[in-house]
């Protein structure tokens, strides 16, 4: 059974959302998609200042079985990346929800409610 902490949001492809004091998102891949993924080899990251639409493909996840678009939850401005994650990709693996790709800053703070909480994404990948 994958881990899936109470305090985030999640999207149907696998990304997790923690709502930051400021307002801003931090997102990553969740544990059940580095599981389904297997080994992380490499990250390509959006860079900082890139306006993202909602669930437009932004980033992309290699492993050593396949590549995976990531995708931005909201639309919003890519406001930082994980560079260290993308250095030692191995460490979405290790930590799924401490291994944060990048931080948005959401065009509509609203729009976050709109995603899942825990207990849709844990019936969406029961399924």
């Amino acid at each position: 059974m994958s881990n899936v902490p109470a305090d985030l949001k999640y999207t149907t492809s696998h990304e997790w959302i923690r709502v930051e004091a400021d307002g801003s998102l931090t997102i990553g891949v969740t544990d059940h998609a580095q599981e389904a993924l297997g080994d992380v080899v490499f990250l390509e990251l959006p860079e900082a200042g890139r306006q993202l639409a909602a669930k437009e493909a932004c980033a992309v996840i290699e492993s050593v079985k396949a590549a995976s678009d990531i995708y931005a939850p909201v639309a919003g401005e890519v406001i930082a990346a994980n560079q260290d994650v993308a250095d030692a990709p191995e460490s979405v693996n290790a930590d799924a929800y401490s291994a944060w790709l990048f931080k948005l800053k959401p065009a509509n703070a609203a729009d976050v409610d709109g995603l899942l909480d825990a207990a849709g994404y844990t019936a969406e990948t029961a399924q």
